[in-house]
């Protein structure tokens, strides 16, 4: 069960306020979008829907948070008495979680009672932010592991490097739907049913008399499953001939090394020479992993350089959604109308505006099946020949070619504050985040200066933008 107090204050005391005025059971349209794609790419991949519904379903205030609100001398009795029946009951349509995504579209729209969906903004924004970006920093690193043309995959290295236990659990998760097959987390896999991965420490090698006698104790612990690090001492002169003996040891008990991790030095160097010594020794199935700080870019490089890793551990870079533009992803949740009356944000920065009114998300495929463009409308489905504007520009704008198939990009995900599917299991998502960016033109899936995918702005959108600009611009003159 989720906190209500999981938010911030202002939510708080705005809904207070929203009663307090009779306002509060006004109908509400918020969109929860974000301006800037991360890691300067090319795309998003949209994750934390399925946490983020679980958490709307289950919300409401009990005794022991109504006790604490009165603490702190803000809230009125009759109000915190008004709360005690609070529950969610929006409705929430969003992309399926694993989409592509891009900026300036409403990735989720909640539409019901003002102080329900002025409440969730925070814990919406917070799970939602995250797991998108850590799932897309996840997706920059498979589509660079498997770049390679010996192939490659990615595990999630990183509970000890997360933002405490909470954001280790949702990093893991998040990994996972960007394409990591599996975690080092023991709690997240149990949680999520992920593939628990791991190996072993170099306080193992240490423990033991010597590198040899620690290889073959863990070996005989786990003869079908074991994965030795080879960097304790030195990769090249003691790790590599003492896997090779165990690895000849295991054989002749009827059992196969599964794996050799390095976790430093020059991983292209490294990895191309125990490559060779394991195929001529006729080990051909050992898989090479590597960790040590690993992120896309480093994992492009090893590959450039002819390495021969099979499976990269990130850890420190995925969990942190570290790198260039990494860090957090700058989501935000927005009025878009109130009462039926569009509803905007018009600032003095005009890339931060907001878009006002109940709008719909098209997808356009081209002939191919590659995704073309997303439009934005009031309504009708885009045409041939009609005019879409930049979000951020509207001097900016282009004609809609033929042969473009359109379809809806939301789904109704909630209705009355109750799912309207159940909730899809992890491996279902994982494989539409790779169907997804497999739709993608392969120069917006490049990692450095991609193409820039369009989203634009129907005539109508931008026609009801410039009126409530017009109407805001004509209020502050008077």
């Amino acid at each position: 069960m989720s906190s209500p107090l999981f938010t911030d204050l202002y939510q708080l005391t705005m809904m207070q306020g929203y009663w307090k005025h009779g306002l509060h059971t006004q109908e509400a349209v918020f969109d929860l979008y974000f301006r800037k794609l991360p890691y300067r790419g090319g795309f998003a991949v949209w994750a934390g829907l399925g946490p983020a519904l679980e958490m709307l379903e289950t919300l409401h205030f009990g005794d022991a948070d109504l006790s604490y609100l009165d603490t702190l001398g803000l809230f009125q009795p009759a109000f915190l008495d008004a709360l005690r029946g609070w529950k969610f009951s929006a409705r929430v349509t969003a992309f399926p979680e694993g989409s592509a995504v891009f900026p300036h579209e409403p990735l989720l729209t909640v539409r019901g009672p003002l102080w329900e969906a002025q409440l969730v903004e925070t814990a919406l924004l917070n799970t939602l932010n995250f797991q998108t970006l850590v799932a897309t920093k996840a997706a920059r690193c498979v589509l660079a592991a498997e770049a390679s043309p010996h192939g490659g995959q990615v595990i999630e290295f990183g509970a000890r490097r997360a933002q405490g236990p909470d954001g280790a659990l949702s990093a893991a998760r998040a990994a996972f739907v960007g394409g990591a097959v599996g975690t080092s987390d023991v709690e997240a896999a149990r949680r999520f049913g992920l593939p628990a991965v791991g190996t072993h420490a170099h306080a193992w090698v240490e423990s033991f008399p010597d590198e040899l006698t620690a290889f073959r104790a863990y070996a005989e612990l786990y003869p079908d499953s074991t994965t030795l690090l080879l960097d304790t001492v030195d990769t090249l002169r003691s790790g590599l001939p003492n896997a090779l003996t165990v690895a000849r040891e295991l054989r002749e008990r009827g059992h196969e090394l599964r794996g050799v991790r390095l976790d430093s030095g020059d991983l292209a160097y490294l990895s191309c020479r125990i490559r060779s010594a394991f195929d001529e020794a006729d080990f051909r199935d050992v898989k090479i992993v590597a960790s040590n700080d690993l992120s896309e870019s480093v994992i492009a490089s090893v590959i450039a350089e002819g390495g021969r890793v099979d499976t990269y551990g990130v850890g420190t870079q995925l969990v942190t959604a570290g790198g260039e533009g990494g860090g957090a992803l700058g989501g935000v949740f927005k009025l878009a109308s109130l009462g039926g009356v569009p509803r905007m944000k018009l600032t003095g920065e005009p890339g931060k505006s907001s878009l006002p009114g109940e709008k719909r998300v098209w997808r356009g495929t081209d002939d191919e099946g590659l995704y073309a463009l997303d439009a934005l409308t009031l309504g009708d489905v885009p045409r041939a020949g009609d005019r879409v504007s930049d979000p951020t520009n509207p001097l900016r704008f282009s004609r809609l070619s033929e042969g473009l198939t359109w379809h809806e990009a939301h789904a109704l995900v909630m209705e009355g504050g109750k799912r309207t599917v159940p909730g899809e299991a992890l491996p279902t998502v994982q494989l539409r985040a790779r169907a997804e960016l497999a739709r993608l033109p392969a120069g917006t899936r490049r990692p450095l200066n991609p193409h820039l995918y369009r989203v634009g702005l129907g005539d109508d959108v931008a026609a009801l933008r410039e009126q409530v600009a017009e109407g805001l611009r004509a209020h502050t003159k008077a």
